[in-house]
């Protein structure tokens, strides 16, 4: 019996050493395997000192227990910035509503992570945004932020570029979304934008009436053609009632000028000559 116990007890610590054995393997496996999530970089640190060995996304192995990683997004983030004073050109105050698409290089995380750390949205980016915004509305005026948006979006991002190229940073796009104004400047907005509205009216309404105008006499022409067109007509047709009325039904006996007379053809001669002579008296 005692010796039953015995074996049992040697069975059962023998059993439990299989378990802690496998245990300590599975753990020791783990501990070896670094799974990096999809878009992200793995930085390598080796007794917390920062390795040059980038872990690409998916399966990598470690040291166990010795190294550990810290995982970088290298996706595309954005932040948005609001409440970004600035005074224009022509000094007007300028309160600015941005977003800055941005990524971090893949081939450098593990030297941000070395020199920024994992907070370089408010330690570099924020930063760097506020000055490009003060630096380029300087150069604008007011209206010309308004009116020229796009070439102002183009140069804060390339001056952001410059100022955080060497901060491993790669800027994808710079939005304004909204500059906002002071009521006065608005205010002048307005009024100029009505101003420029009536003189665009005043001025159809000048160009409406000058073609009214040349339409009038256009027309008023037109009428004076046709009334002296009718008039000629009704001239010849009165001429024609007038010689109708007086022709006596015979056919002219002679034809010509004032120097030479012909006798028409087929003419009564009977009664011409005498009428002639008689004339010659």
């Amino acid at each position: 019996m005692f010796n039953e116990i015995r074996i049992e007890k040697k069975r059962i610590r023998g059993l439990v050493l299989i378990i802690v054995i496998a245990v300590a393997a599975l753990v020791l496996v783990f501990s070896s395997i670094a799974i990096v999530p999809a878009g992200h970089r793995g930085v390598l640190l080796t007794m917390g000192a920062v390795n040059d060995r980038i872990l690409n996304e998916g399966f990598n192995f470690k040291m166990p227990f010795i190294q550990t990683v810290h995982y970088i997004d290298g996706r595309v983030k954005k932040l948005e910035s609001a409440n970004n004073s600035s005074a224009s050109k022509d000094l007007q105050s300028i309160t600015s509503t941005i977003a800055v698409n941005y990524r971090v290089s893949g081939e450098s995380v593990a030297l941000l992570y070395k020199n920024l750390g994992l907070d370089y949205e408010n330690t570099i980016i924020s930063p760097a945004i506020n000055e490009t915004i003060k630096a380029v509305t300087s150069q604008y005026t007011a209206e010309e932020l308004i009116t020229k948006r796009t070439s102002v979006s183009a140069a804060m991002k390339e001056l952001l570029q410059q100022k955080i190229m060497d901060k491993y940073i790669q800027v994808d796009s710079f939005n304004v979304i909204n500059f906002e104004f002071s009521e006065a400047f608005n205010k002048a907005i307005e009024e100029k934008q009505i101003a420029e509205q009536n003189a665009l009216k005043s001025k159809y309404d000048l160009d409406r009436v000058k073609t009214e105008a040349q339409q009038a006499v256009e027309k008023a022409r037109g009428e004076a053609e046709a009334m002296k067109a009718k008039n000629t007509e009704l001239t010849d047709r009165i001429i024609n009632i007038e010689f109708i009325n007086k022709w006596d039904g015979k056919m002219p006996t002679y034809f010509g000028g004032d120097n030479m007379m012909m006798l028409m053809p087929g003419a009564d001669t009977k009664g011409t000559s005498s009428g002639s002579g008689s004339g010659t008296e």
